[in-house]
């Protein structure tokens, strides 16, 4: 394994802008070089140390997922891929920076709202619908439990924050206001469509995918285009078939082991207030954060 990469630091390239993942370096006017690093956030909080391997786990499940679900598959919706490789954009000294965690996409406008689709009653949508039976304004039936099926996957987006900040849960309605009817209906019904057959390709591999989100853009000729990551564990719920029991918070594939060792870790010797800076993270909870991905790997791709 290659050796961990915290941040990116190419000097061939001009930064765009570093999120809690992704170093994104501009490519001419028209191109993104998108750097997956090992980085590995936690209520909107970037923790200090990186999980070895990450970056290049979350780009060779983005781009399985790119290949099933856009044109070179079931073409459900274009994507951002130029097809060109990243390495061919970057000095051959900054080549190690990038082999095997980078994808070099289409520079889009970007929607500024978080296509989330959830298949099953979980994290804040559990505690929204204990207090009103509904999720983000979307009602559903009485008697659901935590982590339980539902009827059909539903469509609760969110509008994007600043670095930092925490995305806020909106309406369909909300997001018609800020982008239109038919842009809002055309991402909602994308977003449906690709989380069904995602969630049925994984489901055949034993794994089911809670709930996920989507983020799109717009190319110069207003096309809606699938962009950034698609469907790795940092944007979804996966939870292993096996050891699903409806009613009980299943073990799962993402980040919520981290989240659970933060909820009990200390600073100065209280509680951890979900503000930088993060605990250091000991070495057992790097290795299990990490194995944990690597899980979700092998089981969708052999």
């Amino acid at each position: 394994m290659t050796p961990a990469l915290h941040t990116s630091a190419l000097t061939s390239l001009p930064l765009l802008a570093r999120g809690k993942v992704r170093d994104n370096y501009a490519v001419g006017d028209d191109r993104i070089l998108m750097v997956a690093s090992d980085r590995i956030s936690a209520f909107d909080v970037i923790m200090g140390e990186p999980i070895p391997g990450k970056g290049e786990l979350l780009t060779r499940l983005s781009l399985f997922w790119f290949d099933k679900l856009g044109p070179n598959g079931l073409n459900i919706c274009p994507i951002h891929l130029t097809g060109e490789a990243p390495e061919s954009v970057v000095s051959a000294a900054e080549r190690p920076q990038v082999t095997g965690r980078s994808m070099l996409v289409q520079r889009l406008k970007p929607i500024p709202v978080e296509a989330v689709v959830r298949g099953y009653l979980a994290g804040s949508g559990w505690k929204e619908y204990q207090d009103n039976q509904a999720v983000c304004g979307v009602k559903l039936p009485a008697g659901l439990q935590n982590a339980s099926k539902l009827p059909e996957p539903i469509y609760t987006p969110a509008a994007k924050a600043e670095m930092g900040e925490h995305d806020e849960n909106i309406t369909f309605e909300q997001t018609v206001a800020m982008i239109g009817p038919e842009l809002a209906a055309q991402i909602r019904d994308v977003s449906i469509a690709l989380y069904k057959a995602a969630a049925e390709m994984a489901r055949l591999k034993g794994i089911i995918i809670a709930d996920t989100k989507f983020e799109f853009g717009l190319d110069k000729a207003g096309q809606l285009v699938l962009m950034d990551e698609v469907l790795t564990p940092d944007s979804s719920r996966y939870w292993p078939a096996e050891s699903y029991v409806v009613g009980q918070n299943p073990p799962s594939y993402d980040k919520q082991f981290l989240r659970d060792w933060l909820e009990t870790a200390q600073v100065g010797g209280k509680p951890w207030d979900k503000t930088p800076p993060a605990p250091r993270l000991p070495k057992d909870v790097i290795e299990k954060t990490a194995a944990k991905y690597q899980e979700a790997l092998s089981r969708l791709m052999g």
